[in-house]
């Protein structure tokens, strides 16, 4: 995805393709309550920030299933760093995702999370990273289509025979330096992410139907805990 608008046209897709929703203009934050944040702020919203947030900043269900997207109001500025706009959090605030405030300026700026090890680098776009909060916060919706398991290294040779690499970089997962880098992999009807790359690595997989899962977990038979 070279472009931010190759980022909005996935959403689109997967919003309509996967979640059975299309996006419409009421999912997305209005132009007035995006202003009066950067009023709050004494800055401007980076574009892709900005973007995505009146593209979809009220569509829950990609949004906010685990690790949620910041309501506009409660963007804030982290001290750390120098300052760090924080526009997510995990779900029990043990990790957070923001945007340096020395980058903030660029139109689509790179994005850190705070981990363990303090704040490192995520994704070098905030496009890319409304992709990743898509896909992520889609494992997790409320529809029965999620199953994970520690996957044996001596099924990895057919997870790369039927399912292709996800057009992201390798990203950090804030966790643990074990479940990193996170690897997505996807087949029609299937989606799955593997964190990290030592035997019995965990692999969250997703289905666009009953049937889908299914079939995800008689291609790669591991331990599912579903």
């Amino acid at each position: 995805m070279r472009a931010r608008s190759h980022a909005w046209e996935f959403v689109r897709w997967f919003a309509d393709a996967w979640m059975g929703r299309p996006v419409e203009p009421e999912d997305g934050c209005t132009a007035d309550e995006l202003a009066a944040v950067e009023a709050d702020l004494g800055f401007e919203l980076p574009a892709a920030l900005r973007e995505g947030y009146a593209l979809i900043g009220r569509r829950d269900d990609l949004t906010r299933q685990q690790d949620p997207l910041v309501r506009p109001a409660g963007l804030y500025v982290d001290d750390a760093q120098g300052g760090v706009l924080v526009f997510r959090r995990e779900n029990q605030d043990c990790a957070f995702w923001g945007i340096p405030l020395s980058q903030v300026d660029q139109d689509d700026p790179p994005v850190v999370v705070e981990s363990h090890q303090g704040w490192i680098p995520f994704l070098d776009r905030m496009s890319l990273v409304w992709v990743e909060l898509v896909l992520s916060e889609s494992l997790f919706a409320v529809d029965s289509l999620y199953d994970a398991c520690e996957l044996p290294d001596a099924l990895m040779p057919g997870l790369h025979a039927r399912y292709a690499r996800v057009g992201l970089p390798d990203h950090p997962m804030w966790a643990s330096d074990n479940d990193s880098p996170v690897r997505w992999y996807a087949a029609p009807g299937r989606l799955v992410r593997r964190d990290g790359l030592q035997d019995q690595s965990w692999l969250h997989a997703r289905g666009r139907t009953f049937s889908d899962l299914e079939t995800i977990r008689e291609e790669l038979p591991g331990p599912w805990v579903g």
